[in-house]
């Protein structure tokens, strides 16, 4: 896995504040080959409950996560209740790592 532990922290903490407690993170794409250079870092947030705005929650993530992370490439993918499930949700989830405090 490509990103730092205080990476990893910043992340949690900015989708915790933005999402939720319950929201769980995972790092896929690029970043999960440690083989590989650069990249952006491609994330899914699995939000448990129901979303209102959900590409409001993405943008705001996203922002939030770049200023934090120095101006890095960030995509922000959000999954939640009554959310269509798509081919790229599944791959994240089958593909990517959970992030863990």
């Amino acid at each position: 896995m490509r990103i730092t532990p205080a990476q990893v922290k910043s992340i949690l903490a900015a989708t915790k504040d933005i999402a939720g407690e319950s929201a769980s993170v995972r790092l896929f794409g690029s970043r999960t080959n440690d083989q590989l250079h650069g990249g952006d870092i491609d994330l899914l947030v699995d939000c448990a409950q129901p979303v209102a705005r959900p590409v409001w929650m993405a943008a705001l993530l996203t922002a939030r996560l770049q200023r934090v992370l120095g101006e890095r490439r960030v995509d922000v993918l959000l999954m939640a209740p009554g959310m269509a499930d798509e081919p790229v949700h599944r791959v994240a989830r089958a593909d990517g790592i959970v992030l863990r405090a």
